[in-house]
């Protein structure tokens, strides 16, 4: 075969003048100690940069460069190539094409590596190469548990009988299988390493997709024979203590789980579609780590206002924006941030998502006549000192949570408005008096979510002349001067190669004072307010967002689509 004309890496490097013997030997003698690949060692020691490593295989050996962002990194890959195998000498399975296995390599001059992967494979290896930091992050997600042998996981499933959804019986007999069953945990264990919001397992054609939303995207992560999908998900609605008999209605529980070391609750949603059930989980860390106020992404102004309003003794404050931009999450901030034993905090939401200690959550319940307004008056009997409504939804509820706020208690609740300001007319349309608006609301806050730059990858560079007609229009005619560079996403391992790695909020936040109250009774128009609130120091969602923007927080594609 060609590949056994393949010359050592050393040699080559050796031989080309990227290192020299004197570098060659002293890590050789490294390597000894460190167990650690030829190649590793080079770069480690300072003596190669992994670019040039890769650009002499590439061009001197013939052997193409793999950019791992370019293939669907499929869980079933895992069958050809033992994890112990991978890890030690870095490579991964790609692809299988007829009777060859695509191999992504760091080394692809490691003849003995090929072979050992041709003989656990039975196919022929045909290299590739890459990155030690993307093969790394490749093995992430391929092998995707560490206490789980994958490959034997895949292979069992390929194995499985087909399905017969219409027996009962030996669908549980499937469910109870090992394969379903470590399956169902690995989508579920991989979801909480890539720091997923949801899993969303989708039941095609011809196999089951498997999907993660992270930072807000969906990204496609792993697949399922076609014929373990009723199995699939009937194991989920096993875990949420579902009817898995039922197919044909939606379904919704919830589970518990702890995943190295953290607490987790998974939300279950079932639906019916044409090729089976849909089942979307949400994932929600119970360790509360990013239930912090200060992890918010404030400015400095709006954190102090917003931690003086929510500890003042009654009044109500909103949050508003459209579902998805992270109200909720920013009232549990506030309540952890006021939570103490001198505190009667309740709580009406639907559904519960967050469990907090030590404050009493009320999970509502329409359907069974347990509304907001209605339970909404219960709680007001039990002495509270601080009422969370997750939504003012209609007149009776904000009647309630505008006498609540005028006899003592602080209300905090959200509402769907595009700014702070509309928050106010919509209360109005309500039914709720303009004076009584004025008297009982401390501060509205509008919020969105864009995600964050990868800080290891984000690059800087000079605004387009677009760029800089698009920041005047949304800021202003002085905003030009202040801005010589902006962010770009490129994208890594370290962020699944989107550019982008978290989320973070741009608010917009109106403290109510004397004159704007007055203003409200008066019926001044929204404008009017707005300007006004800006000239005392508020900040308009878009000029937060651009001054997180030129911070290298964000870049303008995430700020556009969220103010125009």
């Amino acid at each position: 075969m060609s590949k056994r004309t393949i010359k050592k890496l050393g040699e080559l490097l050796i031989d080309f003048n990227y290192i020299s013997q004197e570098q060659f030997n002293e890590a050789l003698k490294q390597q000894k100690i460190s167990d650690k690949k030829l190649g590793r060692q080079l770069v480690d020691l300072g003596y190669i940069k992994e670019n040039d490593l890769i650009q002499v295989l590439e061009f001197q050996m013939g052997i193409p460069h793999a950019d791992l962002s370019n293939y669907k990194l499929e869980p079933l890959m895992a069958r050809f190539i033992p994890e112990s195998l991978a890890r030690k000498n870095m490579v991964v399975a790609l692809a299988k094409d007829n009777n060859k296995l695509k191999v992504a390599m760091a080394d692809p001059s490691d003849l003995v590596t090929i072979d050992d992967i041709e003989r656990s494979s039975g196919l022929k290896v045909e290299p590739l190469i890459a990155s030690t930091q993307e093969i790394e992050h490749a093995l992430d997600q391929i092998y995707v548990a560490d206490d789980m042998d994958t490959a034997e996981i895949m292979a069992d499933l390929e194995n499985m009988i087909p399905e017969n959804e219409s027996e009962i019986g030996e669908l549980r007999q499937m469910v109870e299988e090992a394969p379903i069953i470590q399956f169902a945990n690995a989508i579920i264990t991989q979801a909480v390493q890539s720091k997923a919001s949801d899993i969303h397992v989708e039941p095609q054609e011809n196999r089951v997709r498997i999907r993660y939303r992270i930072d807000g995207v969906l990204l496609e992560k792993m697949s399922a024979p076609r014929h373990t999908r009723a199995a699939l998900t009937s194991r989920f609605k096993i875990m949420a203590d579902l009817d898995i008999t039922e197919s044909r209605t939606p379904q919704d529980g919830r589970v518990k789980m702890k995943i190295k070391g953290s607490n987790y609750d998974f939300r279950v949603s079932t639906l019916p579609v044409i090729h089976g059930e849909k089942v979307v989980i949400r994932i929600l860390n119970q360790d509360h780590g990013l239930l912090d106020i200060n992890n918010l992404g404030f400015n400095n102004y709006n954190l102090d206002k917003f931690k003086d309003i929510i500890k003042r003794p009654h009044g109500i404050f909103l949050v508003t924006g459209p579902t998805g931009s992270g109200k909720s999450t920013t009232l549990f901030a506030a309540l952890n941030e006021l939570n103490n034993e001198s505190k009667n905090i309740v709580t009406i939401e639907d559904p519960v998502e967050y469990q907090l200690k030590g404050i009493n959550q009320v999970q509502a319940k329409p359907k069974s006549g347990l509304t907001f307004a209605k339970t909404l008056r219960s709680i007001l009997r039990q002495d509270p000192d601080i009422v969370m409504i997750g939504e003012i939804r209609d007149e009776e509820t904000s009647a309630i949570a505008v006498r609540a706020a005028l006899t003592g208690h602080l209300v905090l609740s959200t509402l769907h408005t595009n700014d702070a300001v509309s928050s106010i007319t919509r209360l109005i349309d309500m039914g709720i008096p303009d004076y009584l608006v004025a008297a009982s609301i401390n501060g509205l806050m509008a919020q969105r979510l864009v995600r964050k730059l990868c800080p290891k990858c984000k690059s800087p560079h000079h605004p387009s002349e677009d760029e800089l007609l698009l920041l005047e229009s949304i800021g202003g005619a002085n905003i030009e001067p202040r801005v010589d560079k902006l962010y770009s996403a490129v994208g890594c391992p370290h962020c699944n190669q989107t550019g982008y790695r978290g989320r973070l909020a741009i608010q917009e936040l109106l403290v109510m004072d004397n004159v704007i109250k007055d203003m409200i009774i008066k019926d001044v128009g929204v404008n009017e307010i707005e300007n006004y609130a800006s000239s005392q120091g508020m900040k308009l969602l878009k000029e937060d967002g651009i001054e997180k923007m030129i911070n290298g927080l964000t870049t303008f594609e995430e700020l556009r689509q969220i103010v125009y």
